[in-house]
């Protein structure tokens, strides 16, 4: 059961970035085919880094307790996929508000 701990936690915070795009309409929730291909490709573009770091010998996997201990590849757990995803949403709703935030601010007249 421990060993799930990880992956449901990236599930949790990818829920609630979710949550919190859907609030505010910003990513998944403004263009869902402009999303899912960003996603996709950033997704794909970091799994590329991250199996260029493997073949390198950089990237290494750990022995965590609260990982599942299932790889799709050597050194690359089943929680990488899922931690990129979570990576992708997190950058594209913290920039999608920033620049809602931002144009606001210009509409009001400020800097």
């Amino acid at each position: 059961m421990s060993g799930l701990v990880y992956l449901g936690c990236l599930l949790v915070g990818i829920g609630c970035m979710l949550l919190i795009d859907r609030r505010f309409g910003l990513f998944f929730w403004r263009s869902p085919a402009a999303a899912a291909l960003v996603t996709a490709a950033g997704v794909t573009f970091l799994l590329l880094w991250d199996a260029a770091g493997i073949a390198a010998g950089i990237f290494l996997r750990g022995q965590a307790q609260i990982a599942s201990g299932i790889v799709l590849a050597p050194e690359l757990p089943l929680e990488e996929p899922v931690f990129l995803v979570f990576l992708v949403l997190c950058t594209m709703v913290l920039y999608t508000g920033s620049a809602r935030l931002l144009e606001a601010r210009r509409e009001r007249g400020g800097r």
